[in-house]
């Protein structure tokens, strides 16, 4: 079968988990923009978590435009994938209403790890299923981006417990590393 159903379906659950995230932001009964200040760390947060969500979406698009053929574990591993991402609107809320303590900045690591994962497992999949000669094989090579990635997501949640701003840090800097969307499969398709 083909990737359209799955990426529509995909498509959608990414627009659902958007469109949760904004719902979470609430406006400051007070008119003054010190009380729109005080709501900075909730729109901060939003914006980093849509930035993450588009990072997502943006490489699952490169993802199925190669991918020939869909089968049950790449139906599953893709389900996987959207589970960890329908988290993200609930550590996100958590995060901006506490970015300061260390808990949630540490779930909110944990949750990006496990969505980073289980993209690795995605990919893993979808190679294994379309054969050792598969242009993703080639693209990704060893995948030391990916890999670098969950690296420093370990790194963050564990400095969580004594720095909270260096755990942030670590969760920027992965979403730098990824802002621009994944070149490899690009410049093997052409």
């Amino acid at each position: 079968m083909t990737s359209n159903r799955l990426e529509a379906f995909s498509d959608g659950v990414l627009a659902i988990i958007i469109t949760i995230m904004v719902l979470e932001l609430k406006a400051p009964s007070a008119v003054t923009l010190e009380a729109l200040s005080h709501e900075a760390p909730v729109f901060l947060s939003y914006l980093f978590s849509f930035i993450y969500v588009g990072i997502y979406w943006n490489n699952h698009h490169h993802l199925f435009q190669i991918t020939e053929n869909v089968n049950g574990k790449i139906l599953w591993a893709n389900l996987h994938l959207l589970f960890w991402l329908s988290l993200i609107p609930f550590t996100t809320s958590w995060l901006g209403e506490n970015y300061l303590a260390s808990t949630p900045v540490a779930l909110y690591g944990f949750n990006l790890l496990m969505c980073a994962i289980a993209y690795f497992i995605l990919q893993e999949i979808i190679i294994k299923s379309h054969g050792s000669d598969f242009i993703l094989k080639k693209a990704l090579g060893r995948d030391l981006k990916g890999k670098f990635s969950a690296l420093i997501y370990g790194a963050g949640i564990a400095t969580s417990f004594l720095y909270t701003w260096l755990a942030l840090f670590t969760y920027i800097l992965v979403a730098v590393i990824w802002i621009i969307p994944d070149q490899r499969i690009e410049k093997n398709v052409k």
